[in-house]
Protein backbone atom coordinates (compact mmCIF):
# COMPACT_ATOMS: atom_id res chain seq x y z
CA UNK A 1 0.00 0.00 0.00
CA UNK A 2 1.38 3.42 -0.98
CA UNK A 3 1.62 5.82 1.94
CA UNK A 4 -0.04 9.24 1.61
CA UNK A 5 2.41 12.05 0.76
CA UNK A 6 4.08 14.09 3.49
CA UNK A 7 6.63 16.90 3.70
CA UNK A 8 10.14 15.48 4.31
CA UNK A 9 12.49 16.84 6.97
CA UNK A 10 14.82 18.11 4.25
CA UNK A 11 12.16 20.59 3.10
CA UNK A 12 12.07 22.22 6.54
CA UNK A 13 15.83 22.63 6.64
CA UNK A 14 15.70 24.18 3.18
CA UNK A 15 13.08 26.61 4.50
CA UNK A 16 15.31 27.61 7.40
CA UNK A 17 18.09 28.33 4.93
CA UNK A 18 15.77 30.45 2.79
CA UNK A 19 14.66 32.44 5.85
CA UNK A 20 18.26 33.03 6.90
CA UNK A 21 19.03 34.21 3.37
CA UNK A 22 16.11 36.63 3.68
CA UNK A 23 17.53 37.81 7.00
CA UNK A 24 20.95 38.39 5.49
CA UNK A 25 19.45 40.40 2.67
CA UNK A 26 17.45 42.55 5.10
CA UNK A 27 20.28 42.93 7.62
CA UNK A 28 18.40 41.12 10.40
CA UNK A 29 20.09 39.74 13.49
CA UNK A 30 17.09 37.64 14.57
CA UNK A 31 13.65 36.76 13.20
CA UNK A 32 10.58 36.11 15.34
CA UNK A 33 7.67 34.22 13.76
CA UNK A 34 4.44 34.06 15.78
CA UNK A 35 1.72 31.40 15.44
CA UNK A 36 -1.36 30.29 17.34
CA UNK A 37 -4.49 28.21 16.78
CA UNK A 38 -6.61 31.05 15.46
CA UNK A 39 -8.72 29.74 12.61
CA UNK A 40 -7.46 30.12 9.04
CA UNK A 41 -4.30 32.22 9.50
CA UNK A 42 -3.02 31.42 12.99
CA UNK A 43 -0.86 28.28 12.61
CA UNK A 44 0.81 29.21 9.30
CA UNK A 45 4.34 30.16 10.38
CA UNK A 46 4.73 27.29 12.87
CA UNK A 47 3.41 24.79 10.37
CA UNK A 48 5.64 25.96 7.53
CA UNK A 49 8.79 26.33 9.61
CA UNK A 50 8.36 23.39 11.97
CA UNK A 51 5.41 21.21 10.95
CA UNK A 52 3.88 22.11 14.30
CA UNK A 53 0.08 22.51 14.41
CA UNK A 54 -0.24 25.14 17.13
CA UNK A 55 -3.09 24.39 19.49
CA UNK A 56 -4.21 25.87 22.82
CA UNK A 57 -0.88 27.59 23.53
CA UNK A 58 0.73 30.13 21.19
CA UNK A 59 4.15 29.62 19.65
CA UNK A 60 7.09 31.82 18.70
CA UNK A 61 9.91 30.57 16.52
CA UNK A 62 13.23 32.38 16.86
CA UNK A 63 15.44 32.15 13.79
CA UNK A 64 19.08 33.13 14.33
CA UNK A 65 21.41 34.35 11.59
CA UNK A 66 23.11 30.97 11.63
CA UNK A 67 22.28 27.56 13.03
CA UNK A 68 18.93 26.02 13.88
CA UNK A 69 15.78 27.76 15.13
CA UNK A 70 14.36 27.71 18.65
CA UNK A 71 10.66 27.24 19.40
CA UNK A 72 9.01 28.97 22.35
CA UNK A 73 5.71 27.54 23.55
CA UNK A 74 3.75 26.82 26.69
CA UNK A 75 4.69 23.93 29.00
CA UNK A 76 1.79 21.77 27.78
CA UNK A 77 3.05 21.89 24.19
CA UNK A 78 6.72 20.99 24.63
CA UNK A 79 6.49 17.23 24.33
CA UNK A 80 4.09 17.33 21.42
CA UNK A 81 6.29 19.86 19.63
CA UNK A 82 9.24 17.49 20.02
CA UNK A 83 7.15 14.54 18.85
CA UNK A 84 5.43 16.14 15.85
CA UNK A 85 7.62 19.06 14.87
CA UNK A 86 10.94 19.53 13.13
CA UNK A 87 12.61 21.91 15.59
CA UNK A 88 14.71 20.12 18.18
CA UNK A 89 15.24 23.04 20.58
CA UNK A 90 11.84 23.61 22.19
CA UNK A 91 11.52 25.82 25.28
CA UNK A 92 8.65 26.48 27.65
CA UNK A 93 8.41 30.25 28.04
CA UNK A 94 6.88 31.87 31.11
CA UNK A 95 4.87 34.19 28.86
CA UNK A 96 2.97 31.22 27.51
CA UNK A 97 1.96 29.64 30.81
CA UNK A 98 -1.67 29.66 31.87
CA UNK A 99 -2.05 32.22 34.71
CA UNK A 100 -4.25 29.90 36.80
CA UNK A 101 -2.23 26.72 36.30
CA UNK A 102 0.88 25.36 38.04
CA UNK A 103 3.56 23.34 36.27
CA UNK A 104 5.78 22.04 39.09
CA UNK A 105 7.83 19.65 36.91
CA UNK A 106 8.32 21.86 33.85
CA UNK A 107 11.42 23.90 33.16
CA UNK A 108 10.02 27.32 32.40
CA UNK A 109 12.36 30.03 31.16
CA UNK A 110 12.13 33.79 30.92
CA UNK A 111 11.88 35.38 27.50
CA UNK A 112 15.08 37.35 28.07
CA UNK A 113 17.06 34.16 28.70
CA UNK A 114 15.85 32.41 25.56
CA UNK A 115 16.20 35.44 23.29
CA UNK A 116 19.69 36.23 24.56
CA UNK A 117 20.84 32.71 23.75
CA UNK A 118 19.21 32.68 20.31
CA UNK A 119 20.57 36.10 19.35
CA UNK A 120 24.06 35.56 20.75
CA UNK A 121 23.43 38.11 23.50
CA UNK A 122 20.70 40.70 23.93
CA UNK A 123 22.97 43.53 22.86
CA UNK A 124 23.88 41.71 19.65
CA UNK A 125 20.40 42.15 18.22
CA UNK A 126 19.90 45.48 16.48
CA UNK A 127 17.39 44.64 13.75
CA UNK A 128 14.77 41.94 14.38
CA UNK A 129 12.30 40.71 11.80
CA UNK A 130 8.74 40.02 12.93
CA UNK A 131 6.26 37.74 11.16
CA UNK A 132 2.71 37.31 12.42
CA UNK A 133 2.52 40.70 14.14
CA UNK A 134 -1.13 41.07 13.16
CA UNK A 135 -2.02 38.04 15.30
CA UNK A 136 0.27 38.74 18.24
CA UNK A 137 -1.30 40.10 21.42
CA UNK A 138 -0.25 43.43 22.94
CA UNK A 139 1.21 41.83 26.07
CA UNK A 140 3.52 39.56 24.11
CA UNK A 141 4.67 42.37 21.85
CA UNK A 142 5.36 44.53 24.90
CA UNK A 143 7.38 41.72 26.47
CA UNK A 144 9.59 41.47 23.38
CA UNK A 145 10.07 45.23 23.31
CA UNK A 146 11.02 45.26 26.98
CA UNK A 147 13.46 42.41 26.39
CA UNK A 148 14.99 44.15 23.36
CA UNK A 149 14.46 47.88 24.04
CA UNK A 150 17.06 49.13 21.54
CA UNK A 151 15.93 46.97 18.65
CA UNK A 152 14.54 48.13 15.32
CA UNK A 153 11.57 45.89 14.53
CA UNK A 154 11.11 45.06 10.85
CA UNK A 155 7.82 43.66 9.53
CA UNK A 156 8.65 40.63 7.37
CA UNK A 157 5.18 39.10 7.09
CA UNK A 158 4.89 39.66 3.35
CA UNK A 159 8.45 38.51 2.76
CA UNK A 160 7.80 35.27 4.63
CA UNK A 161 4.64 34.70 2.61
CA UNK A 162 6.64 35.24 -0.58
CA UNK A 163 8.99 32.42 0.46
CA UNK A 164 5.99 30.08 0.65
CA UNK A 165 4.48 31.03 -2.70
CA UNK A 166 6.34 28.63 -5.01
CA UNK A 167 5.85 25.05 -3.88
CA UNK A 168 8.43 22.27 -3.67
CA UNK A 169 7.74 18.90 -5.35
CA UNK A 170 6.71 17.45 -1.97
CA UNK A 171 4.33 20.33 -1.31
CA UNK A 172 2.73 19.90 -4.71
CA UNK A 173 2.02 16.23 -3.99
CA UNK A 174 0.60 17.05 -0.56
CA UNK A 175 -1.70 19.70 -2.02
CA UNK A 176 -2.71 17.37 -4.84
CA UNK A 177 -3.74 14.82 -2.19
CA UNK A 178 -5.64 17.53 -0.32
CA UNK A 179 -7.68 18.17 -3.45
CA UNK A 180 -8.48 14.46 -3.68
CA UNK A 181 -9.76 14.65 -0.11
CA UNK A 182 -11.80 17.73 -1.04
CA UNK A 183 -13.40 15.86 -3.93
CA UNK A 184 -14.30 13.02 -1.57
CA UNK A 185 -15.96 15.45 0.81
CA UNK A 186 -17.70 17.28 -1.99
CA UNK A 187 -19.22 14.09 -3.38
CA UNK A 188 -20.39 13.04 0.08
CA UNK A 189 -22.10 16.42 0.46
CA UNK A 190 -23.79 16.13 -2.95
CA UNK A 191 -25.02 12.64 -2.06
CA UNK A 192 -26.52 13.96 1.19
CA UNK A 193 -28.36 16.93 -0.31
CA UNK A 194 -32.11 16.37 -0.47
CA UNK A 195 -35.32 18.14 0.43
CA UNK A 196 -35.81 18.21 4.21
CA UNK A 197 -32.14 17.58 5.10
CA UNK A 198 -30.50 20.29 7.20
CA UNK A 199 -27.41 22.15 6.08
CA UNK A 200 -25.50 20.84 9.08
CA UNK A 201 -26.38 17.26 8.25
CA UNK A 202 -24.87 17.76 4.80
CA UNK A 203 -21.76 19.39 6.31
CA UNK A 204 -21.40 16.46 8.72
CA UNK A 205 -21.37 13.96 5.86
CA UNK A 206 -18.73 15.97 3.99
CA UNK A 207 -16.48 16.35 7.01
CA UNK A 208 -16.78 12.72 8.05
CA UNK A 209 -15.83 11.58 4.55
CA UNK A 210 -12.82 13.91 4.51
CA UNK A 211 -11.66 12.71 7.92
CA UNK A 212 -11.81 9.13 6.73
CA UNK A 213 -9.81 10.14 3.66
CA UNK A 214 -7.05 11.67 5.78
CA UNK A 215 -8.02 15.27 6.53
CA UNK A 216 -6.84 16.70 9.84
CA UNK A 217 -9.50 19.39 9.79
CA UNK A 218 -10.64 22.22 7.56
CA UNK A 219 -8.99 25.41 6.36
CA UNK A 220 -12.25 27.30 6.64
CA UNK A 221 -15.53 26.06 8.06
CA UNK A 222 -17.41 23.84 5.64
CA UNK A 223 -20.05 25.97 3.93
CA UNK A 224 -23.43 24.42 3.19
CA UNK A 225 -25.81 27.31 2.58
CA UNK A 226 -29.25 26.84 1.07
CA UNK A 227 -31.65 29.30 -0.48
CA UNK A 228 -31.41 32.76 1.14
CA UNK A 229 -28.58 31.56 3.40
CA UNK A 230 -26.30 31.48 0.34
CA UNK A 231 -26.35 35.26 -0.08
CA UNK A 232 -23.36 36.25 2.15
CA UNK A 233 -19.77 35.65 1.04
CA UNK A 234 -18.92 33.72 4.20
CA UNK A 235 -22.08 31.77 4.87
CA UNK A 236 -22.24 29.21 7.67
CA UNK A 237 -24.16 25.96 7.92
CA UNK A 238 -27.32 26.09 10.01
CA UNK A 239 -30.28 23.92 10.97
CA UNK A 240 -32.25 25.23 7.99
CA UNK A 241 -33.83 22.42 6.00
CA UNK A 242 -33.17 22.35 2.29
CA UNK A 243 -36.26 23.02 0.21
CA UNK A 244 -37.39 22.21 -3.31
CA UNK A 245 -36.29 24.33 -6.25
CA UNK A 246 -33.41 26.20 -4.62
CA UNK A 247 -29.65 26.21 -4.78
CA UNK A 248 -27.32 24.86 -2.12
CA UNK A 249 -23.89 26.48 -2.04
CA UNK A 250 -21.03 24.13 -1.12
CA UNK A 251 -17.53 25.25 -0.24
CA UNK A 252 -15.35 22.35 0.83
CA UNK A 253 -11.85 23.15 2.17
CA UNK A 254 -10.00 20.33 3.97
CA UNK A 255 -6.60 20.68 5.61
CA UNK A 256 -4.10 17.87 5.07
CA UNK A 257 -0.55 17.89 6.51
CA UNK A 258 -1.08 21.58 7.12
CA UNK A 259 -1.99 22.30 3.49
CA UNK A 260 -5.31 23.20 1.98
CA UNK A 261 -7.60 22.69 -0.98
CA UNK A 262 -10.90 24.36 -1.82
CA UNK A 263 -13.79 23.46 -4.10
CA UNK A 264 -16.86 25.67 -4.43
CA UNK A 265 -20.08 24.86 -6.32
CA UNK A 266 -23.82 25.57 -6.31
CA UNK A 267 -25.93 22.41 -6.31
CA UNK A 268 -29.46 22.69 -7.66
CA UNK A 269 -32.31 20.94 -5.88
CA UNK A 270 -34.99 20.82 -8.54
CA UNK A 271 -35.25 23.99 -10.64
CA UNK A 272 -34.32 27.23 -8.82
CA UNK A 273 -35.12 29.33 -11.88
CA UNK A 274 -33.52 30.72 -15.03
CA UNK A 275 -31.82 33.67 -13.31
CA UNK A 276 -29.82 31.45 -10.98
CA UNK A 277 -29.01 28.98 -13.76
CA UNK A 278 -27.73 31.82 -15.91
CA UNK A 279 -25.55 33.18 -13.08
CA UNK A 280 -24.07 29.73 -12.55
CA UNK A 281 -23.30 29.39 -16.25
CA UNK A 282 -21.61 32.80 -16.31
CA UNK A 283 -19.44 31.86 -13.32
CA UNK A 284 -18.50 28.59 -15.04
CA UNK A 285 -17.45 30.46 -18.20
CA UNK A 286 -15.38 32.88 -16.13
CA UNK A 287 -13.67 30.00 -14.32
CA UNK A 288 -12.78 28.29 -17.60
CA UNK A 289 -11.52 31.55 -19.09
CA UNK A 290 -9.17 32.09 -16.15
CA UNK A 291 -7.89 28.53 -16.48
CA UNK A 292 -7.20 28.97 -20.18
CA UNK A 293 -5.41 32.30 -19.61
CA UNK A 294 -3.21 31.20 -16.72
CA UNK A 295 0.50 30.94 -17.34
CA UNK A 296 3.71 31.82 -15.49
CA UNK A 297 5.39 35.24 -15.49
CA UNK A 298 2.23 37.26 -16.00
CA UNK A 299 0.69 39.53 -13.40
CA UNK A 300 -2.02 37.62 -11.60
CA UNK A 301 -4.43 40.54 -11.89
CA UNK A 302 -4.46 39.96 -15.65
CA UNK A 303 -5.86 36.47 -15.03
CA UNK A 304 -8.34 37.79 -12.48
CA UNK A 305 -9.44 40.44 -14.97
CA UNK A 306 -10.25 37.76 -17.55
CA UNK A 307 -12.81 36.21 -15.21
CA UNK A 308 -14.09 39.54 -13.95
CA UNK A 309 -14.65 40.75 -17.52
CA UNK A 310 -16.76 37.68 -18.34
CA UNK A 311 -18.95 38.43 -15.33
CA UNK A 312 -19.19 42.15 -16.12
CA UNK A 313 -20.08 41.49 -19.76
CA UNK A 314 -22.99 39.39 -18.49
CA UNK A 315 -24.24 42.32 -16.40
CA UNK A 316 -23.34 40.70 -13.07
CA UNK A 317 -20.17 42.65 -12.28
CA UNK A 318 -21.52 44.30 -9.12
CA UNK A 319 -21.80 40.85 -7.52
CA UNK A 320 -18.11 39.97 -8.12
CA UNK A 321 -17.27 41.19 -4.64
CA UNK A 322 -13.64 40.22 -4.04
CA UNK A 323 -10.40 39.21 -5.73
CA UNK A 324 -11.06 35.75 -7.05
CA UNK A 325 -7.50 34.54 -7.70
CA UNK A 326 -5.17 33.69 -4.81
CA UNK A 327 -2.43 31.35 -3.67
CA UNK A 328 -3.14 28.22 -1.62
CA UNK A 329 -0.78 26.63 0.91
CA UNK A 330 -0.60 26.51 4.69
CA UNK A 331 -3.40 29.09 4.57
CA UNK A 332 -6.45 28.37 2.45
CA UNK A 333 -6.26 31.83 0.88
CA UNK A 334 -2.74 33.06 1.48
CA UNK A 335 -0.70 35.74 -0.25
CA UNK A 336 -0.14 36.49 -3.00
CA UNK A 337 -3.73 37.50 -3.68
CA UNK A 338 -4.03 38.61 -7.28
CA UNK A 339 -6.59 41.39 -7.15
CA UNK A 340 -6.84 44.45 -9.42
CA UNK A 341 -4.41 46.43 -7.21
CA UNK A 342 -1.69 43.72 -7.08
CA UNK A 343 1.29 43.64 -9.44
CA UNK A 344 2.46 40.22 -8.19
CA UNK A 345 3.34 37.72 -10.89
CA UNK A 346 2.21 34.14 -11.17
CA UNK A 347 5.14 31.73 -10.97
CA UNK A 348 5.66 28.16 -12.05
CA UNK A 349 4.72 25.68 -9.29
CA UNK A 350 2.47 28.08 -7.48
CA UNK A 351 -0.83 26.57 -6.35
CA UNK A 352 -3.60 28.94 -7.38
CA UNK A 353 -7.26 28.92 -6.47
CA UNK A 354 -9.61 30.61 -8.92
CA UNK A 355 -12.77 31.58 -7.08
CA UNK A 356 -15.49 33.23 -9.18
CA UNK A 357 -17.86 34.88 -6.68
CA UNK A 358 -21.41 36.09 -7.22
CA UNK A 359 -22.79 37.22 -3.87
CA UNK A 360 -25.26 39.65 -2.27
CA UNK A 361 -27.67 39.11 -5.17
CA UNK A 362 -31.46 39.28 -4.82
CA UNK A 363 -31.64 35.47 -5.19
CA UNK A 364 -28.70 34.44 -2.98
CA UNK A 365 -25.11 33.74 -3.96
CA UNK A 366 -22.72 31.20 -5.45
CA UNK A 367 -19.10 30.55 -6.28
CA UNK A 368 -17.28 28.33 -8.74
CA UNK A 369 -13.90 27.56 -7.17
CA UNK A 370 -11.18 25.24 -8.46
CA UNK A 371 -7.48 24.67 -7.76
CA UNK A 372 -4.59 24.73 -10.21
CA UNK A 373 -0.88 24.09 -10.28
CA UNK A 374 0.94 26.54 -12.51
CA UNK A 375 3.04 24.73 -15.10
CA UNK A 376 5.58 25.90 -17.69
CA UNK A 377 2.90 25.92 -20.36
CA UNK A 378 -0.15 27.03 -18.40
CA UNK A 379 -2.01 25.32 -15.58
CA UNK A 380 -3.04 21.86 -14.39
CA UNK A 381 -6.42 21.37 -12.75
CA UNK A 382 -6.07 19.77 -9.33
CA UNK A 383 -9.73 18.81 -9.00
CA UNK A 384 -11.97 17.30 -11.65
CA UNK A 385 -15.26 18.22 -10.02
CA UNK A 386 -17.99 18.88 -12.61
CA UNK A 387 -18.86 22.56 -12.68
CA UNK A 388 -22.55 21.88 -13.21
CA UNK A 389 -24.06 19.55 -10.62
Amino acid sequence: MISPPTIPASDYRARWTSVQSLMSGRGLDLLVAYADDRAVFGPAHARWLANFPAHFEPVCILMPKQGEPVMLCGPESVEYALLAGQIRDVRAASLFTHPDEDYPYAKIERLSEIVAEAAGGLKSARRVGLAGRGLMGADLMSAFKETLPEVEWVDVENSMCDLRAVKSPAEIEVVRYAYQIAETGFQAAVNAIAEGVTEREVAAEAEAAMRRAGAEGTGIDTIVASGPNSRPILARSTFRRIQADELVLLTIAPRYEGYHAAIGRPVFVGDPGDEIARARDVACRAQEACFRAMRPEVEGREIEAVGRNVVEDAGLGKYFLYSGVHSVGVIEFEPPIFGPSSAAKIKKDMIISVDIPLFNTPWGGLRIEDGYRVTEAGAERLNQTPRII
